[in-house]
């Protein structure tokens, strides 16, 4: 009998044949642990400079598992624990994963919102490593989507790339910087986690209309815009934002900016226990782009999110949640 789950069992491939890679290529766990995803799809063994003890090794280790045994949250789950160790080891500001919990919330809102659409396009600007936009997409694993990613991290982007080949997702990757010009259609959804700070390319910035009057601007909202300009009419965006993004400075601006091209649907405040301290903390702010047919909900949803470990105060914010979504239908 096999003492580890599916994940740790995965999970220990994954780790035990980028340790071999990191230490055969002279690279990065990260960077070893894209080489072995990568691997692990292709059924082989794609680096002429692997030593033939090294191929042995990795052989042994990719023969136990069969990818086809695991679930899509199963080789999700296992492949961000790697991806976590491997953060750890070589932290980076612009490193950090969505955690599981605020993914599966998404994934659950986008289907209340989407639930009459069998068939629709998702972009996130911001992918990184992808764990947010694959974890909304296995959750919606009955509807036929396209999914479009984003990112200037060369490095989280061949992550993502390696976790879409394993997960079969249907994800187009690009690497750039998503406030300049994005040559892609608009999309019926955005996902994203907002990049949070300042943009330090104010001749790009000047170009929006919630620039900083003076200074850098605040990346967050220049996402934001950019964002709503590449959503079809009608459609619906997920922003998990700062807890202070409506004090923050220029706020006044980006409510003004809403209130031209958006609907707030609803703004859910995270349980602090998400995050490491009050200033990392976040809510998901949902807007819809206007359109002809819009109008703005009768009231916005408005509500704390309780901790995750207290089901009965989750199946009462889940009730509240059902009977606005039915009021605003009507």
């Amino acid at each position: 009998m096999n003492e580890f789950s599916p994940i740790e069992r995965l999970f220990k491939t994954f780790d035990e044949t980028a340790a071999i890679f990191q230490n055969e290529l002279s690279c990065t766990y990260l960077d070893a642990l894209a080489e072995t995803a990568e691997n692990l799809f292709q059924k082989d063994i794609l680096q002429e400079e692997l030593s033939e003890v090294a191929k042995k090794q990795v052989l042994k280790k990719y023969e136990d598992i069969q990818l086809d045994q695991f679930s899509k949250e199963e080789m999700r789950k296992a492949y961000q624990l790697a991806i976590l160790k491997g953060m750890q080891e070589n932290v980076q500001p612009n490193h950090q994963m969505t955690p599981d919990s605020m993914g599966l919330f998404i994934g659950y809102l986008l289907g209340q919102f989407m639930k009459d659409k069998s068939e629709f396009t998702i972009m996130d600007p911001a992918v990184g490593t992808g764990n947010l936009l694959f974890t909304v997409l296995n959750h919606l694993s009955e509807k036929n989507l396209a999914a479009i990613g984003v990112d200037i991290d060369d490095l989280l982007l061949k992550l993502a790339w390696c976790g879409a080949n394993l997960l079969e997702q249907p994800v187009q990757l690009y690497s750039q910087d998503s406030l300049e010009p994005l040559l892609i259609d608009p999309s019926d959804v955005i996902v994203c986690d907002l990049p949070v700070g300042y943009y330090p390319n104010d001749v790009r910035a000047a170009e929006y209309e919630l620039r900083a009057e003076e200074g850098h601007s605040y990346a967050h909202f220049l996402f934001m815009e950019q964002s709503i300009k590449h959503t079809k009419p009608g459609g619906y965006l997920f922003f998990l934002i700062p807890d202070s993004l409506f004090e923050s400075t220029g706020a006044d601006k980006l409510h003004r900016f809403f209130q031209q091209h958006a609907h707030i649907q609803g703004v859910i405040g995270l349980p602090p226990s998400l995050f490491k301290n009050k200033q990392a903390a976040k809510n998901i702010l949902i807007l819809q782009k206007q359109a002809e047919e819009t109008q703005p909900p009768k009231q916005v949803f408005l509500a704390n999110m309780p901790s995750m470990k207290d089901p009965k105060a989750m199946q009462s914010i889940m009730v509240k949640m059902d009977q606005w979504f039915r009021e605003s239908k009507s």
